[in-house]
């Protein structure tokens, strides 16, 4: 089901199998697909600014609601021009609603919720309600209540209020406030989680659709997220549903959270299989390059992920030949450049082509900052470029042939 006088238009420029070439055009202007979008939490990459974006080519980065609820506070992004004027960034952003964080941080310790998981959050009970699970949220059906990561403080977000915050902090695309469910969870947790979410999807649609009547939306585009875990009934089930009720665009939620790449493949199957056609699919968090070019198989076009800025921060390089640690003692007298590849596709240089690995290894060994700044644009470079590639192969017919090139190396 379309979207009535939507403010996002996708358009197909290419296609192989399953896998599209194409655009997104916004109120704010246009970006291609495939598209790799890194994640700004707190309204920047970790070491990077909008002129390193604009360096890099990006398109499209992320913010993060509940961080930038938290800290410095909605009303004072918008106060100072919103995402873009505070930021300085004048290319797209998209919002998570902050659904993911909520659940992630909020955990207890112990159990299905120790320390190093992925996010929990959706184990309520037969009575709805998750706060025998969780020690710092609590999620009912009308939102979720929680208490701040920064400060302790409670906070209370239910649909309405995630479009809300998302319309001031002026994001171009915007996210529907959902339940993430940690894998492996019980089938009826995350059936709960998932027709939770479609109550909220529902309410966030309606919540949109008055700010454009009120002519306060600004352009914003609304995507739906489809949970189900990895049961590709509730999973094609769910993306019926939010078609059902009509957004923007879809994002595919509550993968990558802990099940393997053989049980993600038919879940993510399930759901492009039904999502409209005329809509873009966005994976949410999946920055594994063999993982994402299964999806653009399937016929994903959005993927946004924290992978190349951590691994960066840790002296991890995402390379041709795989991960590399340039912490590695073997590579203290290594000479060669940690990309050797010529310059990327649309004639930008290599953020890693310039400096040696011994010289990278040096500047980690000492903690100097730097070194996680240079990985961190190599990483996001690799990953853009990545995209770029898959753009091409479908372009030209021969996807089938670069994801098997990708597997070779990261399957």
């Amino acid at each position: 089901m379309s979207v009535p006088d939507s403010p996002l238009v996708f358009e197909l420029l290419a296609s192989d199998g399953s896998a599209r070439r194409g655009q997104v055009t916004t109120a704010r202007g246009t970006f291609q697909t495939p598209v790799f979008m890194p994640v700004g939490t707190r309204g920047a990459v970790i070491h990077l600014d909008a002129t390193d974006y604009e360096q890099l080519g990006l398109e499209v980065v992320l913010a993060n609601t509940y961080h930038l609820l938290a800290r410095p506070g909605i009303e004072v992004v918008e106060a100072l021009g919103g995402l873009h004027g505070f930021s300085g960034w004048d290319g797209h952003f998209l919002t998570d609603s902050g659904g993911f964080q909520i659940m992630s941080l909020g955990r207890r310790p112990g159990g299905a919720n120790e320390p190093g998981r992925r996010p929990g959050g959706a184990n309520e009970s037969s009575g709805r309600d998750s706060s025998a699970q969780d020690a710092k949220s609590k999620v009912d059906d009308e939102g979720v209540t929680f208490r701040s990561t920064y400060d302790g403080s409670q906070m209370r977000l239910t649909p309405e209020d995630a479009v809300d915050a998302q319309r001031r902090l002026g994001s171009d695309i915007q996210m529907a406030l959902d339940i993430c469910p940690e894998l492996p969870a019980p089938p009826d947790e995350v059936r709960e989680a998932t027709e939770r979410t479609h109550l909220w999807a529902a309410r966030a649609a309606a919540a949109m659709d008055a700010a454009r009547r009120d002519g306060i939306a600004g352009g914003q585009a609304l995507f739906g997220i489809c949970q189900g875990g990895v049961d590709p009934g509730l999973r094609r089930g769910s993306a019926e549903t939010l078609a059902s009720i009509g957004f923007d665009g879809y994002g595919i939620g509550g993968l990558s959270v802990g099940e393997s790449r053989s049980e993600m493949g038919p879940a993510l199957q399930a759901a492009t299989d039904v999502l409209p056609a005329d809509r873009p699919r966005y994976l949410m968090g999946v920055g594994d390059p063999a993982r994402i070019v299964d999806a653009i198989a399937a016929g994903v076009d959005m993927f946004d992920c924290v992978l190349p800025s951590r691994l960066g921060r840790h002296g991890t390089a995402l390379t041709p030949q795989g991960r590399i640690n340039i912490r590695n003692a073997r590579f203290a007298r290594d000479a060669t450049p940690l990309d050797t590849r010529e310059e990327r596709a649309d004639g930008r240089p290599r953020p890693g082509a310039r400096f040696s690995r011994g010289y990278l290894r040096h500047l980690m060994s000492v903690n100097e900052p730097t070194a996680s700044r240079i990985l961190t644009l190599h990483n996001i470079a690799f990953l853009n470029d990545l995209a770029a590639e898959a753009r091409a192969a479908i372009e030209a017919g021969g996807f089938d042939r670069f994801r098997e090139r990708v597997d070779e190396v990261w399957g």
